[in-house]
């Protein structure tokens, strides 16, 4: 049986008079792959730097590893590797030696830098470039020198707070490639923050958060399962008049968005030709689907994360700058 290897209580954090972090609750298994699902400005990043010991909680508690992250920040450490969401690597150094700066602060014994480093290169495929420096480097070269980094002295957990961010399509593949294998082979730990859906379908669980709190946690298939249904979506010059209608005539909930009404019915193909007989607002095409995440999120928050407003995160920050401001 799986041991818990994070474990989080209540926790709380507030910069100021703005709560980022609201009484969160939840478990992660050992070898877990556990993914926090939410737009910018949920408490995603806040969460995993409380996790990590770069915040302090101002509630609550949380352990990774068996070590409390407020008693024992050094222990938590040891423990885990983190990939920011923000580049951090050194680009005037190689690819050897970043690895090398970072093995030596995490306290690899001199023995075994060079034969780690070796190893966790070859891993995301750079060991042949390892004497270049890494201002010449693609960004996803960087990301998989960065997960390498994260890897390099052995640890339990690795977080990964939006580790494709701003990557095309195939590098964001390839790097899932790597960081699936490596739960595989070390049965590493992995816990990442993301708002893509495709990302967040590589996850054991997910746990859906929204405005500092966790409103679901459960697997992929449990949450759209959650849903109900098939997904049914029509396009209409008349949108709002058409929702009007179907939620008057049948025991569905119809949501009118940008020029569409959508709603979850079982036995979708024997639902829409009733429409089409029924309904006197013109339809102009209609979509018939299984329910995605996507659905998932809307459901549970009445939105999409793509509708989410760009500065959420920027707000936020400024919040927590004026709170540190006054320290």
């Amino acid at each position: 049986m799986q041991m818990n290897i994070i474990t989080v209580t209540d926790l709380v954090r507030r910069f100021g008079d703005l709560t980022a972090v609201d009484g969160v609750s939840f478990q992660v298994k050992e070898g877990e792959i556990f993914g926090f699902l939410g737009p910018n400005g949920a408490g995603k990043t806040t969460t995993i730097n409380m996790l990590c010991t770069i915040l302090r909680p101002t509630d609550g508690h949380a352990t990774v590893g068996g070590h409390d992250v407020v008693r024992s920040p050094m222990s938590v450490r040891r423990n885990i590797g983190i990939i920011f969401q923000d580049p951090s690597l050194d680009d005037k150094l190689t690819a050897r030696e970043n690895l090398d700066f970072h093995a030596r602060i995490y306290g690899v014994p001199s023995s075994e830098r060079a034969g780690r480093i070796q190893d966790v290169l070859e891993m995301v495929e750079l060991d042949g470039r390892m004497n270049d420096l890494v201002r010449v480097f693609s960004g996803g070269m960087k990301r998989r020198l960065e997960i390498a980094r994260g890897l390099i002295h052995h640890p339990r957990v690795l977080f990964l707070d939006e580790p494709t961010l701003g990557l095309d399509p195939q590098t964001r593949r390839h790097i899932w490639e790597y960081l699936l294998d490596l739960r595989k082979e070390k049965g590493v730990t992995l816990f990442l923050t993301t708002h893509y859906m495709e990302e967040a379908e590589n996850c054991d669980r997910i746990a859906i958060i929204d405005n500092g709190k966790i409103i679901a946690v459960d697997t992929p298939v449990g949450l759209k399962d959650g849903v109900g249904g098939d997904v049914i979506t029509l396009h209409s010059e008349n949108s709002e008049e058409l929702a009007a209608q179907i939620n008057s005539r049948y025991e569905v909930e119809a949501t009118a968005t940008n020029g569409s009404v959508s709603f979850s019915t079982e036995d979708g193909e024997e639902f829409i030709p009733r429409l089409f007989r029924d309904l006197s607002t013109e339809i102009g095409s209609v979509n018939l689907r299984r329910p995605t995440l996507e659905d998932v999120f809307v459901q549970m928050t009445g939105r999409a994360i793509r509708e989410e407003e760009a500065d959420n995160t920027d707000r936020m920050r400024q919040h927590a700058r004026a709170w540190r401001s006054r320290r």
